[in-house]
């Protein structure tokens, strides 16, 4: 059983437990981190969702992440979903997004990551994870403007792509 910290929508913590899969009060959110992992030759890693998970099974994703359980902050948060989903570990996180969803009831916080990991060390987590590829930044580019790109996840790091001139 997963188990969230509760906030308000104001970011303040409401001291309400939330059960992953239970619904969630009205006026109550949580935590969700996801990272954008980018390799210092500038190659970008994308992960294959497992076929079995309820969303976009089988889609190649642009990041890992997942949501903050309880007593977790969002540095923790995405440090740990990084992990988990690829055996990354790293420090080198900047947040570069953050937005709201009213109609998922949580607080997405967007990261980037930049690595310098072996390419052929990344480890899948079983039932999340199910094979990956590094796309060069040609390649990404076709990627995020393809009808291939899980559209949420684009919204999300939508600045970032903007800024990096890839959309």
């Amino acid at each position: 059983m997963e188990i969230w910290d509760g906030y308000y929508r104001d970011g303040t913590n409401a001291n309400f437990e939330i059960v992953r899969g239970k619904p969630i009060p009205d006026g109550i959110y949580h935590i969700v981190c996801d990272v954008l992992v980018r390799h210092i030759d500038g190659d970008y890693l994308l992960m294959q969702r497992d076929y079995s998970k309820p969303d976009y099974g089988g889609y190649y994703e642009t990041t890992a992440g997942g949501s903050a359980l309880k007593g977790e902050d969002k540095l923790a948060c995405v440090k740990r979903e990084l992990y988990e989903e690829t055996g990354i570990k790293s420090d080198d996180f900047i947040e570069i997004g953050n937005n709201i969803s009213d109609e998922k009831r949580c607080f997405y916080y967007s990261y980037l990551c930049t690595t310098d990991c072996d390419k052929n060390s990344i480890e899948l987590q079983e039932g999340e994870t199910m094979s990956y590829k590094w796309l060069n930044e040609d390649e990404f580019i076709r990627f995020i403007n393809s009808e291939n790109v899980i559209e949420s996840q684009k919204e999300r790091f939508i600045d970032y792509f903007r800024e990096q001139k890839y959309l």
